[in-house]
């Protein structure tokens, strides 16, 4: 067993590369750590998924690379987040100043949000809205970026396209609204694109419309893209790699087959075995699992392991002695656990 090894410079490949990320917020009870030097890599045209309970720390994450947690004293940021911008130097979004931020956000990386209605302004249209983005970034009269997010709109599948132009969120189903946002998200062709549960909200047919959506459009744009989801079975849709957080720490981190296959995190394990299986169904099989107990309250945290108090591994003296450190267990295969190495030659 050994530690992950140091990382290199970053690739000409690379589009973003998070080193040693941590998001703390200020409360009247105290410090809550809710991101824990957190590192990762994304490359352009990949698709990494950023999977876990919630409150594991996968939304602070993306806010946090985006700069849109709340400002201090009440949140604070450290580590570095190096974003390639269009004239191919990485810059560290950690230390720039605020007024350049708001050239980036939209323009080099934008986010897909969870619930449209909320993300959506209610009392303006959704044409106005996509072309404000347009407006600010490339500097078009309202006219010409009216047409481009018209274009934007019969792009991501909406019909009558000049015409929805003039609509208000309220007027549209939930499909169209969350097609709307994505239209918004790539209006400046970023290279980053954070999707954070873009389908949660919507029903299977409509889920599966959006990720083909999604799917063909980085294949056109070849962007990098951050999936956030509660949902496995989208992971193995669309992701390369996947990326498991717990209490705001990485603890395994593969390509998705390898840790689909075979998961070394206890864990991840008990995520995947939580999902049903329709090949299952009617069998008489034993009930679904789940894992045991809630996620620990980050003022008060476990000593070693967080995952300790809910592991059916869990070895006093071994597992809650120190935080395990993230070790590279398989080449490209990460994992936060003492124990793996053991576990794995248990199950097979």
């Amino acid at each position: 067993m050994t530690q992950a090894p140091a990382r290199p410079a970053a690739g000409e490949d690379d589009v973003l590369e998070v080193r040693g990320l941590n998001i703390s917020f200020h409360t009247p009870a105290g410090e809550i750590p809710a991101v824990r030097d957190v590192s990762f890599r994304v490359r352009r045209g990949e698709t990494l998924a950023l999977v876990g309970e919630s409150g594991s720390g996968k939304s602070v994450t993306s806010l946090g690379i985006l700069r849109l947690t709340p400002k201090p004293p009440f949140c604070s940021i450290s580590g570095q987040v190096l974003l390639r911008g269009r004239d191919g130097t990485m810059r560290d979004l950690v230390a720039l100043p605020e007024a350049e931020m708001r050239g980036v956000r939209g323009r080099d990386a934008a986010m897909i949000f969870q619930e449209p209605m909320t993300s959506l302004n209610p009392v303006h249209r959704v044409g106005d809205q996509i072309a404000e983005s347009i407006r600010f970034h490339e500097g078009l009269s309202r006219r010409a970026a009216l047409g481009k997010a018209a274009d934007l709109l019969d792009l991501v599948g909406i019909p009558d396209a000049r015409r929805r132009l003039g609509a208000f969120p309220h007027e549209m189903s939930g499909g169209m609204r969350q097609r709307v946002m994505i239209a918004m998200a790539l209006a400046c062709e970023p290279r980053l694109l954070i999707a954070d549960e873009p389908t949660t909200a919507l029903d299977v047919t409509i889920q599966a419309q959006i990720l083909d959506l999604l799917r063909r459009l980085q294949e056109r744009t070849r962007m990098a893209v951050i999936f956030i989801t509660h949902n496995l079975g989208v992971v193995a849709e669309i992701a390369d790699r996947v990326m498991v957080m717990y209490t705001g720490r990485v603890v395994e981190q593969a390509a998705v087959r390898p840790l689909f296959r075979a998961p070394l995190m206890p864990y991840t394990r008990g995520l995947l075995r939580s999902v049903p299986r329709l090949d299952f169904a009617g069998l008489g099989r034993e009930k679904l699992a789940a894992i045991p107990g809630t996620v620990p309250d980050p003022l008060e945290p476990p000593p070693g392991c967080s995952f300790g108090p809910r592991c059916g591994a869990f070895l006093p003296g071994s597992c809650d002695t120190a935080i395990p450190p993230l070790q590279e267990a398989l080449p490209g295969h990460q994992v936060r656990c003492v124990r793996w190495s053991a576990l794995t030659g248990e199950a097979a």
